[in-house]
């Protein structure tokens, strides 16, 4: 593939403001005590997803500030001006403010330089401008000045504004998914929540990172961060449809197609089995490829309790699909199903297992149990004994199909069964 040129689009000019906007930062909850806790400090900006969102008119979740400044000592001076705590952190100069009903994440402006593709970058106080345009995306590239006279203006030097309008995801220079590969997995979510599109030179430069291994740049931790944010998106299926579409997913791993109908399935799924939703779509992205697949997760530094449960269903599901059938009795359900974790039954339905004996080992079967136990037979003058376990065991599988009912019934067929008369 050939070099891409990166289109530019003009910048909004920061004297014009964009109708209604101070009415609608005003308006966000918790504005009316941090807009006038800012009055006297460093010039400071909403910035990024929020001022993103607040233009298309979806709602803020997170209220991150650029403080062209000192982040740290404002945080403190903040904190102090609304009862609340601030909390820094060591890398890249940031904080965050808790106060009552607010929480607020602040950084100093900044310029990065990156000592190598994938690398961490080196951080450095800058003026708004650089710190903007350091970012990923241009939707992202955009802030709306907070404090004096400023207030209300949108600070936008790449032309964010104009690619919300016409729904594009565009980064901010040729090398962007090399200095960040994790912002491969950035755009496809973009693309998914928002509906958009990357613009056809962002979409060749994603192309080209992909196929000259940039991922393979940055740690398994990143990805693994980068790929639970991209399963978490409601509308998931479409990031991993464009994954597939561009050959990202060969980039994540060679072993890896991913097939977006079935892990749509096999999180919907989820909702009946009580299975995790992330951990069942990320089950079916692993099935075809187990013995490369798996030790994947590994690479990722994936949590153990994500790699043992995603194992079971990778190893297992196959198997139970094979099994299962709705003339299945309660017991052979029983004795097929016990134990195993929602993501098995979630990938089973996912891969065509039928649902009726599923559903019903989820609303009956799983859920019985006996009225009596061992203390109970033991009381009747069964001495203690390998035989005990195995009678409750059996007489569990007579109530299962109907043949044993109540209390009485079960301790006496679990006496005669222990005591060899059955």
């Amino acid at each position: 593939m050939g070099q891409v040129i990166l289109t530019v689009r003009e910048a909004t000019p920061v004297s014009t403001p964009v109708m209604g906007l101070r009415e609608r930062v005003s308006a966000l909850p918790g504005m009316d005590r941090l807009l006038p806790a800012l009055d006297g400090l460093e010039p400071t900006f909403l910035v990024g997803g929020a001022v993103r969102d607040l233009l298309l008119g979806e709602p803020v979740v997170d209220l991150d500030l650029v403080v062209e400044g000192d982040a740290r000592w404002e945080a403190q001076q903040l904190a102090s001006r609304l009862n609340g705590t601030a909390i820094e952190h060591d890398r890249f100069g940031t904080a965050t403010v808790r106060a009552p009903g607010l929480s607020i994440d602040l950084a100093s402006a900044r310029r990065e330089r990156y000592s190598r593709p994938g690398a961490l970058p080196s951080v450095e106080p800058a003026p708004l401008t650089e710190d903007l345009v350091r970012r990923d995306f241009t939707i992202n590239t955009m802030a709306i000045a907070l404090s004096g006279e400023q207030f209300g203006r949108l600070h936008d030097p790449r032309g964010g504004f104009w690619d919300l309008r016409d729904r594009l995801v565009r980064v901010l220079h040729t090398s962007s998914f090399l200095d960040d590969p994790t912002r491969l997995l950035r755009a496809l979510r973009y693309e998914a929540r928002l509906n958009f599109t990357m613009d056809p030179d962002t979409e060749a430069l994603a192309r080209q990172a992909g196929s000259r291994g940039a991922v393979a740049t940055v740690s398994g931790s990143r990805v693994r961060d980068g790929l639970r944010l991209l399963l978490a998106e409601d509308n998931f299926p479409a990031a991993l449809r464009r994954m597939r579409e561009l050959d990202l997913d060969h980039a994540l791993h060679p072993a890896l197609t991913v097939e977006p109908d079935l892990a749509a399935s096999a999180a919907l799924a989820a909702m009946e089995t009580g299975a995790s939703r992330l951990m069942a779509a990320l089950a079916a992205l692993v099935w075809g490829a187990p013995d490369h697949l798996l030790r994947w997760l590994d690479e990722l530094n994936m949590p153990a309790e994500v790699r043992q449960r995603v194992t079971r269903a990778v190893l297992q599901a196959p198997g139970v699909t094979v099994a299962l059938s709705p003339e299945l009795s309660n017991s052979a359900l029983y004795e097929l199903l016990h134990g195993a974790p929602g993501e098995v039954l979630a990938l089973a339905l996912a891969l065509g297992a039928p649902a009726e004996p599923v559903l019903r080992y989820i609303r009956e079967v799983s859920t019985a149990r006996l009225e009596i136990d061992g203390s109970d037979l033991m009381a009747a003058g069964v001495p203690q004994s390998p035989a005990v376990g195995a009678a409750l065991k059996e007489t569990l599988r007579r109530k299962l199909d109907g043949t044993v009912s109540g209390r009485d019934e079960e301790l006496r067929t679990a006496v005669e069964l222990a005591r060899g008369a059955a």
